[in-house]
């Protein structure tokens, strides 16, 4: 039996994987461009760990070459992929530091950070079609981070809609009522790319939101910027343990790309 591979990918505040046995991030070159991933073990499962905005954080969400870091994961054999980010909640009953594994996309724009479609696929080449799903992300997935962020004794809820914005500015009161009334639970500024990406590319993805603030206008009093950056701290640790419990349930799980594709050749 083949030895299962994971793809952990992290982003602001999570620059390194606490607890991570391996070498550190090396230069990979793809069709896109060079993406940075670290490969080693982590909770006893052979991983490739990805950080999007890189060590100091050089590469803000604008700058983050989504289709270099899942090009990167695939080529490196990953069989699954399970995703963080910090977000901004939209929801007013969401209690900040609580962890949300998303069951659905909001992406309208389907637009990498240059203004490009989002798509590992340019015409005519080969394998080209159309990504095919009820739901964006894997339920296997969804359930081992579940269980893993109960294990590590965390709040957190079981769905919620996922609201990709563009970066680098934070959105206006009037964007996010429109977000909430679309049925947004959260936002931030990486996970819509990632998401089509990986179902392009057959891998299997699943994302979790740590909630570090409420977004413009969701509560009467702003969250102080100073209760954001600490959240975002505290995030680290909170992905850690959760990741932790959650990649050994992940690497034994029956694991399948979502949805289907049409293709043309």
């Amino acid at each position: 039996m083949a030895t299962t591979r994971l793809g952990i990918i992290t982003g602001s505040g999570t620059y390194a994987l606490p607890g991570f046995e391996g070498d550190g991030p090396r230069a990979v070159q793809t069709p896109f461009g060079e993406a940075r991933a670290s490969e080693g073990r982590f909770a006893g499962v052979d991983v490739v760990h990805v950080s999007r905005h890189w060590e100091g954080h050089p590469r803000l969400s604008s700058h983050v070459d989504h289709r270099s870091n899942i090009s990167a994961l695939r080529d490196a054999g990953v069989d699954a992929i399970l995703a963080v980010t910090v977000c901004g909640a939209c929801d007013p009953g969401l209690e900040l530091g609580t962890l949300i594994v998303f069951d659905d996309l909001h992406f309208p724009s389907n637009r990498l950070p240059d203004g490009s479609l989002c798509s590992l696929y340019a015409e005519g080449e080969p394998r080209r079609g159309h990504w095919i799903f009820e739901t964006p992300f894997s339920a296997p997935l969804r359930s081992a981070l579940l269980l893993g962020a109960r294990e590590a004794g965390h709040p957190v809820r079981d769905g919620g809609c996922y609201g990709h914005v563009d970066g680098p500015r934070f959105n206006t009161r009037t964007e996010i009522a429109s977000l909430a009334a679309a049925g947004v639970t959260a936002v931030s500024q990486t996970g819509g790319p990632e998401t089509v990406l990986a179902g392009e590319a057959e891998v299997p993805y699943a994302l979790v939101g740590y909630a570090t603030d409420y977004a413009n206008g969701v509560k009467e009093e702003p969250t102080p910027v100073e209760e954001l950056i600490r959240l975002i701290g505290a995030s680290t640790a909170t992905f850690a343990t959760t990741l932790a419990a959650a990649v050994p349930v992940a690497a034994t799980a029956e694991l399948a790309p979502v949805g289907t594709h049409f293709r043309f050749d």
